[in-house]
């Protein structure tokens, strides 16, 4: 069975913060087969949208994880999360 995790980040990332920056996406979520970020500036226009994206992508279960941006410019997670689907 496939994994696959949101991240909803709130608050403004750094200016230079893209997907490609960001040091240990992996390390997010390690479960995960593929994970999709939601920022204000990056990302999906909403839950749904990646929720959708990842089961296309044949992703079973799926889980929606809350995360901010610390002070390093990287995103933590909160520990906050939901079972969408799986």
């Amino acid at each position: 069975m496939k994994s696959g995790v949101i991240i909803y980040v709130a608050g403004d990332p750094p200016s230079d913060w893209t997907e490609d920056t960001q040091v240990n996406i992996k390390g997010l979520a390690p479960q995960a087969d593929l994970i999709e970020i939601i920022t204000r500036t990056t990302g999906h226009f909403d839950v749904p949208d990646a929720w959708r994206v990842l089961l296309s992508k044949g992703m079973s279960h799926i889980v929606c994880k809350m995360g901010i941006f610390g002070e390093s410019g990287d995103i933590e997670i909160t520990g906050k999360e939901l079972r969408l689907c799986g």
